[in-house]
């Protein structure tokens, strides 16, 4: 899906703030257990659709109002990812400004995760 400009360019402007991994580096840290909470950052429909196990369902629309009940240790590593690493690299440029030290956006998002051979789930 094409981004309009502004979009991109305020998508630009976090991603240099933030620590990012692509699928290989995710996939290198579930192996080594790593210790990390995985974010879903899409709508509701995308996340019944499908999604990884195991990931805590926080949308772009209430994760500010909501985070810190559901992960209250501004230390741990959140890794959150949407479809394609947009808007949770915006989600995790607004976790770095809430305080959390942690914030990682997940590049390529759920297009990488379902080719990934991590397991999913509706």
């Amino acid at each position: 899906m094409p981004h309009n400009p502004g979009f991109l360019n305020l998508v630009n402007d976090a991603k240099s703030r933030i620590q990012q991994v692509d699928i290989e580096g995710y996939k290198k840290m579930v192996a080594a257990k790593e210790p990390h909470v995985l974010v879903d950052t899409r709508e509701d429909s995308e996340w019944t659709a499908g999604h990884v196990k195991g990931a805590l369902h926080l949308s772009k629309g209430i994760i500010e109002r909501d985070i810190e009940t559901k992960v209250p240790d501004k230390n741990a590593k959140v890794v959150l990812y949407c479809g394609g690493g947009f808007r949770s690299a915006l989600a995790a440029d607004n976790l770095r400004k809430m305080g959390y030290s942690q914030p990682v956006s997940l590049d390529g998002g759920w297009s990488a995760l379902k080719e990934s051979g991590l397991e999913l789930e509706k």
